[in-house]
């Protein structure tokens, strides 16, 4: 990076930081700061959850995958997602925006003591949190080995730096700033990845082997098959699974851009526009890091490196930045939703179990306390960053696949599952339990049984056997012990019925501050 690099790369942080300034104008409560208020037009809650989506581990991890075995990387990752949040445009987008405006509710998870009980919720909300602090600090991790390798400094150093500027924006301006930001990233990331896409192209030209003939080059035997190596058919129908789950709310972030959205239709429109973004967008990106194996040499066995060292090599100054800001507004982008998502788990669902100090929080100290969760989150999730290298969690794509694939099953289950009405017999037994035996099973596949397998269990199989295991249990024990008791049912009827809240049951007011259950009550 030169001086011009560097420029657009600082220009890029101020915008940010100017546009979560200008946000918090916009946040006068919890509502505005977790939820947009329901303001949110659905275009750009679309595009917000397609940001909010992916982050620089494409360009390491998956760069990785691509440089190594072609275009599975698209087969088995994107294409499953835009498949995936297709099918939740239907069934959950619009049942997750009436937790909002029918149960009036500003965290995901809120309406779990209603329709479980207090324990489930509370197991759902804490397990949710430590698996965000560890999936948003392998995100550090990627952005910052990858600031490494265009600026020198160290990997903690760019942890530090782009964890503060992310803090800064979304702490001021909420949900608000998130989806303000993450527009113009798009904005961003669309320029940046069309000029990789196009200076790929004429490389190729230039060597002489033109678009279409690169697939026939040495280089890329075998990246053209959409299933190799450990990336297989269990693989893609558990990716598919997990990711039905996760990219519709599971994960939390994404569920609060459908909450966003003015009305349950408006919801599931800008689902299907984040669907349409995964499935076309990716292949632009992709498509470099396919062709990557004819330009570079990757210095890192699993190839992480490789979209870097072409992007060094292809680029001239100033365009190499503006790709460099590209990564970064990727990582940003997820790990400022999940930091806004995590507060609001944990200022309007642990905290009032922990405190009655918090049960009595006003307007103002909710707000505060929601703004101090959101440094406190990004905080840990940092200092799990400077971790990721380590024998613990061995390299950024294992935390990404391994762990958040894997534990992903049993902590969305209960919660996705519970929205619709055919599990509506399933209740706090049926989802506490799918949700500890998808755990075990989980610790099971990937420790204790790698010491007796040689070469330890297949990736397939440690993603697949405990969302299996969580979607078994969930389903048959809600039929042999049913729970759908009049209370759990009345939440189960408002949030699938469609028309005005009149014609709606009624149900509970949901826990939390006294002037939200004084605003749920119809």
């Amino acid at each position: 990076m030169n001086s011009l690099d560097w420029a657009v790369l600082i220009a890029y942080f101020g915008v940010m930081v100017a546009i979560g300034v200008w946000s918090h104008k916009r946040v006068d409560n919890v509502s505005d700061f977790f939820t947009a208020g329901g303001k949110m037009p659905w275009w750009l809650s679309g595009i917000s959850h397609h940001m909010s989506g992916y982050s620089a581990v494409m360009f390491t991890g998956y760069a990785g995958i691509a440089y190594t075995y072609g275009v599975t990387s698209f087969v088995t990752w994107s294409f499953p997602i835009a498949l995936g949040i297709a099918i939740g445009s239907k069934l959950f987008a619009p049942r997750i925006n009436r937790l909002r405006s029918r149960l009036h509710v500003a965290s995901p998870l809120e309406y779990l003591k209603n329709r479980y009980d207090l324990k489930t919720q509370q197991a759902l909300a804490w397990s949710g949190m430590l698996l965000k602090i560890v999936d948003v600090g392998a995100k550090w991790a990627a952005i910052a080995t990858l600031l490494s390798v265009f600026t020198g400094v160290s990997l903690n150093q760019g942890i530090l730096i782009t964890g503060v500027i992310t803090a800064i924006y979304c702490t001021i301006g909420g949900l608000w700033a998130d989806a303000l930001t993450e527009l113009g990233q798009f904005v961003i990331q669309l320029l940046a990845g069309l000029a990789m896409f196009f200076a790929v192209v004429m490389k190729l030209n230039d060597k002489g082997i033109g678009f279409f003939g690169a697939w026939d080059e040495p280089e890329l035997q075998g990246h053209g098959q959409p299933l190799v190596g450990p990336y297989g058919t269990v693989f893609l129908l558990a990716f598919l699974f997990i990711k039905l789950f996760e990219y519709n709310g599971g994960m939390l972030n994404q569920a609060q851009r459908y909450m966003a959205t003015a009305t349950p239709r408006e919801a599931a429109r800008s689902a299907r526009l984040s669907a349409a973004l995964w499935l076309v967008w990716p292949l632009v990106l992709f498509f470099p890091m396919w062709m990557s194996p004819l330009l570079v040499e990757s210095q890192k066995p699993d190839g992480s490196d490789s979209y870097a060292l072409m992007t060094e090599q292809l680029l001239p100054h100033g365009l190499l930045g503006l790709v460099i800001v590209g990564f970064f507004s990727h990582t940003m982008a997820m790990c400022s939703s999940d930091a806004n998502a995590i507060a609001a788990v944990f200022t309007r669902d642990v905290a009032p179990v922990l405190s009655k100090q918090a049960r009595a929080w006003n307007e103002r100290s909710g707000l505060m306390a929601a703004r101090v969760t959101t440094v406190v989150f990004l905080a840990l999730s940092m200092a799990v960053a400077t971790q990721v290298n380590s024998p613990t969690f061995k390299d950024i794509i294992t935390v990404v696949i391994k762990w958040v694939a894997g534990l992903m099953g049993p902590i969305a289950i209960p919660m996705m599952l519970g929205l619709l009405r055919p599990f509506r017999r399933s209740g706090p037994t049926a989802a506490l339990t799918s949700w500890a035996m998808g755990l075990l099973a989980f610790w099971l596949v990937n420790y204790p049984i790698n010491w007796n397998v040689e070469g330890g269990v297949p990736l397939q199989y440690q993603v697949s056997i405990p969302l299996a295991v969580s979607l078994v249990l969930y389903i048959a024990i809600g039929f042999a012990k049913p729970e759908d008791t009049p209370e759990r049912l009345a939440v189960v009827e408002r949030i699938n019925t469609d028309g005005d809240d009149s014609a709606a049951v009624a149900v509970p007011a949901p826990a939390g501050p006294p002037e939200d259950a004084v605003r749920a009550k119809d």
